[in-house]
């Protein structure tokens, strides 16, 4: 009987490395009890553990948090790999309520604690907002997830310590699935980009001098545009986004900042604790 001791040696490597990836996998999305006080009227953002250029790797996370605190809603964060009902992050818990989506969560949240940072929009400006929003979260997200995960080669940097390589490895794969079936990944790269740019052009265009999108008072899509631009202009700076940003549209790198320093002051602290 001939034996070929090389090959298997091969297999059972390749069986021990695919053992190992899939308990690094587990470790890190394995799911803890979290336990909440309802009869506190804190709300608890959970969401993934702290990026190391900004507070949240994800745009959404970072949006939610931003809408919290522009409106003063008192908030505590829970720093976890569990994910809502409906496989999602962030989620919140308030009184006993679970809830996923960032903007369903925006709008519960609405409602319990009676504010509305949109109050100083009139229905046109309304109207321009959600279209403003969902260009952002359901299209240049999409652009952003196959810079990242599809044509790119995601490093570690930036990345909160728990997401090694193998895990973003998973996540990658899963990504580039996710973002064929939406359709943005039948691109090729540069067509990805041009889509990317053109909204880059839209939002520059409308934002022009303002300090915020419609004037001196933020409203929850800049709470969003923040969350997603804010991956380019602090989490990505080497990237071909950012320096397309940089060059063409410095306005919304202003803008970046400008919600940074009014409602991240602590912004660099958050960090240093990552």
């Amino acid at each position: 009987m001939h034996c070929n001791c090389g090959n298997t040696k091969l297999l059972i490597a390749a069986a021990g490395a695919v053992a190992a990836s899939a308990f690094i996998l587990l470790k890190f999305c394995r799911k803890k009890k979290l336990t909440f006080n309802d009869d506190s009227n804190v709300v608890y953002l959970v969401q993934l553990p702290r990026g190391k250029r900004v507070p949240s790797i994800s745009p959404f996370p970072l949006k939610l948090e931003t809408y919290l605190r522009v409106a003063k809603i008192p908030y505590e964060n829970v720093f976890s790999s569990q994910f809502s009902t409906k496989g999602k992050t962030p989620w919140i818990h308030h009184r006993g309520t679970d809830l996923g989506d960032s903007q369903f969560c925006i709008e519960y949240l609405n409602k319990q604690f009676n504010v509305d940072i949109n109050a100083h929009l009139t229905k046109e400006q309304r109207g321009v907002a959600r279209a403003f929003l969902k260009m952002v979260e359901e299209n240049l997200y999409w652009v952003l997830a196959c810079a990242r995960w599809v044509f790119g080669s995601p490093s570690r940097a930036g990345f909160p310590s728990s997401m090694n390589s193998l895990v973003l490895y998973f996540i990658q794969r899963k990504v580039k699935q996710y973002a064929y079936a939406q359709g943005m990944a039948r691109h090729s790269a540069k067509e990805v980009f041009h889509i990317g740019k053109l909204d880059y052009q839209a939002l520059s265009d409308f934002l022009g001098d303002k300090k915020f999108l419609f004037g001196d008072k933020p409203c929850e899509t800049d709470c969003g545009v923040f969350g997603m631009l804010a991956q380019v202009v602090f989490n990505q700076p080497d990237s071909p986004h950012y320096e397309v940003i940089k060059k063409e549209f410095p306005n919304l790198e202003r803008f970046c900042w400008s919600m940074r320093e009014a409602y991240w002051p602590d912004w660099d602290q958050v960090l240093e604790k990552a």
